[in-house]
């Protein structure tokens, strides 16, 4: 794993939606915005999964998965490669169930590791 820069962090914390990239095992592609994508340490980020049914599919298949958060106006943002994790219970999913109450169902909260980080 590798450490998330400041710089890394701000894009992640400012820019909405970000794009997370997965793929299957056969290699077919699935890109999807993550408006709840944010720093969970220096070396994780994470999103709630409420409606993305290929791209849990694609990590239970093949975890890895790229994420990028471009702001469209600066042409500023961050690139991140990594490996994914589904979670669907413990502290951390109950903070995110939270924060979903009454709003839409948590299915499970991805844990992303960082293997790879570019800003830009």
């Amino acid at each position: 794993m590798t450490k998330l820069t400041e710089e890394a962090k701000k894009a992640i914390g400012e820019i909405r939606p970000s794009f997370v990239a997965t793929a299957s095992k056969s290699g077919k592609p699935n890109v999807s915005p993550k408006g709840s994508l944010r720093v969970l340490d220096d070396e994780h980020v994470v999103f709630a999964d409420v409606s993305s049914p290929r791209t849990i599919a694609n990590i239970k298949e093949n975890p890895q998965v790229a994420v990028i958060c471009l702001n469209y106006e600066t042409r500023k943002g961050c690139r991140i490669w990594g490996r994914g994790e589904l979670i669907s219970a413990g502290a951390l999913y109950d903070e995110f169930a939270a924060k979903f109450a009454g709003k839409k169902k948590l299915n499970y909260v991805v844990k992303i590791s960082a293997d790879e980080v570019e800003t830009f």
